[in-house]
């Protein structure tokens, strides 16, 4: 008597089913919110500051010229019909040429925000790749996964603290 090519293949599922959870029972798993690790590194901590006191004198020049928009702003109000259109003309040319100003001047402090906090979050990233494969290798984790990809983990699952710790130790900072 044979038996049916649709029998052999639900055996097979059923005979792969079993293996495979006889597989993921042995399997040691770690959970690590990877974004978390990362932002509590000393090393991150020290490139944002480092970012604010560099960009601060622009940041502070922006709000400057905000400020003296607002006031234009407010003189052209104040002022209305008290002018004559050559005194008008010269506030709103004013108004203007400031607001040209602080419109480059946001799109240049953010293009280079931007740039810099991709290229330290880059390096980290990868530094941070690589302390977490070594603190697997090191636990006998078989997989990690980050914490946004998973619905549910054992708190004792995570390895977010030792990976931070394991950063700031192979890379302590300036």
């Amino acid at each position: 008597m044979s038996v049916s090519p649709w029998i052999r293949a639900g055996i097979l599922c059923i005979a792969l089913a079993l293996c495979t959870a006889a597989a993921s029972a042995q399997l040691k798993l770690g959970i690590i919110d990877t974004q978390k690790a990362m932002l509590d590194t000393i090393e991150l901590k020290a490139a944002q500051k480092e970012m604010e006191a560099k960009f601060k004198p622009r940041q502070d020049r922006l709000e400057q010229l905000t400020k003296e928009i607002a006031g234009v702003q407010q003189q052209l109000q104040t002022l209305a019909g008290k002018l004559n259109a050559q005194g008008e003309a010269d506030l709103v040319a004013q108004g203007q040429r400031k607001q040209r100003e602080a419109e480059r001047l946001r799109q240049d402090l953010q293009e280079e925000v931007d740039r810099e906090r991709q290229d330290v979050l880059s390096r980290s990233s990868q530094r941070m790749k690589d302390v977490i494969q070594k603190l697997a290798e090191a636990k006998g984790l078989d997989v990690v996964i980050d914490v946004s990809n998973a619905i549910y983990s054992k708190p004792a699952l995570d390895i977010t603290a030792e990976a931070t710790a394991a950063y700031d130790k192979a890379y302590p900072g300036k």
